[in-house]
């Protein structure tokens, strides 16, 4: 997601501009969409069932967290029902907003508070200032 010239190869310019998505002074709406970005690893404009079925086990894959199939589901189906409120099956950009302003902890360990130190004790270390791209 870094990579937004999507050469395969990421330049500090853009780990930077990337990274900058987590500075606690980044607005919400930032985070909601770099959010639903990362859900919509696909990239069809939408969040499927799949693509959270496979978030859902990574991260209970990195916190150890062994659940069966079943939990699995009923996790998934409580998810859709919650997010999914036009019932198409698939949550897009509106309901995704609307999801996480009704679940803030959707977004919440997309702010590292000690970005803002590196800001105030670097000030020339601005976020959010357009990279020139010295390539060209």
């Amino acid at each position: 997601m870094f990579d937004s010239k999507k050469d395969g190869v990421l330049e500090f310019g853009e780990f930077v501009k990337g990274l900058s998505v987590f500075h606690p002074n980044t607005p919400e709406e930032e985070k909601i969409d770099f959010a639903f970005e990362l859900y919509d690893f696909n990239q069809m404009g939408h969040i499927g069932r799949e693509e959270v079925k496979l978030m859902l086990i990574a991260i209970l894959s990195e916190s150890d967290t062994d659940l069966s199939d079943d939990v699995i589901e009923a996790i998934l189906e409580k998810t859709f029902v919650d997010a999914d409120t036009n019932r198409d099956g698939k949550i897009d950009r509106d309901d995704w907003k609307d999801f996480v302003c009704r679940n803030p902890a959707m977004i919440k360990m997309m702010t590292l508070p000690y970005l803002k130190e590196i800001t105030t004790t670097f000030p020339s270390f601005i976020f959010h200032s357009k990279v020139d791209d010295l390539s060209t």
